[in-house]
């Protein structure tokens, strides 16, 4: 009798984990190294792909990471479809998501105009008639002016690699890239060929938002996140892609 009970339990427990579904990330394919490698439409490493692996390791689920246009996450995320989007910012999202929590923030993004030549002394005046590299999608508070009065003409790409090669092939004179990126891009270069950071536009905290629904351990992954940055572990993952 003791030995069936406890084969019931162990039949209980299994069918218990698998109707624990993949926790669904967000990734917009926009991103690029070293915050995500995708390749043929999956992501495969990356600042952001490690964070997102462990995250779901550490509440006991697997990670379903779905690659996608920015604006169809954002139309996604209204739809309740997401469970996670890591790396944002409130400023960066054009609805309130109210059925999502926010994280504490875990790293800080600073987008930077960047040239194919140091100029020191550099101004936001001289992007005035430019053509400016810009990510499909992703918007730059710092230089709506610029843009709403035509000003500056925005160039998009689809990816931040995208923007930079454009760059450094002569397609437009400037373009914006966030540091980590800019970094990335540069490392396989010689000094002579690498692309210069001229200003920084912006520097904005970024989180993660989890949705608040029984089907998602929203608590325990906040939880996760904040043990993540006290344990040291995020800057384990930071330190792997420098």
């Amino acid at each position: 009798m003791h030995r069936l009970f406890a084969l019931l339990l162990v039949f209980s427990f299994s069918a218990f984990a698998q109707e624990q579904r993949p926790l669904r990330f967000a990734v917009t394919e926009s991103w690029a190294m070293p915050m995500m490698q995708i390749v043929e439409g999956r992501a495969t490493s990356g600042i952001l792909y490690d964070l997102q692996m462990r995250l779901a390791q550490k509440v006991g689920r697997r990670a379903d990471l779905l690659v996608m246009p920015r604006l169809r996450v954002q139309r996604t995320l209204v739809r309740g479809e997401i469970d996670v989007r890591c790396y944002v910012n409130p400023n960066w999202l054009q609805e309130s998501h109210h059925q999502y929590i926010w994280s504490l923030p875990f790293m800080i993004q600073r987008d930077l105009i960047v040239g194919r030549t140091a100029e020191p002394g550099f101004r936001l005046e001289q992007l005035r008639g430019q053509r400016l590299g810009t990510v499909l999608g992703f918007s730059y508070p710092p230089l709506d002016a610029l843009f709403d009065s035509a000003q500056v003409q925005r160039e998009d790409a689809r990816t931040q690699e995208l923007v930079l090669e454009k760059l450094e092939v002569g397609r437009y004179n400037y373009a914006v890239s966030n540091q980590l990126t800019l970094a990335w891009f540069n490392r396989q270069r010689s000094a002579g060929q690498r692309l210069h950071a001229l200003s920084e536009i912006s520097s904005d905290l970024v989180a993660c938002i989890v949705r608040d629904q029984p089907d998602v351990p929203t608590q325990a992954l906040l939880r996760a996140l904040v043990q993540m940055k006290q344990d040291g572990e995020f800057d384990d993952i930071l330190a792997r892609y420098h």
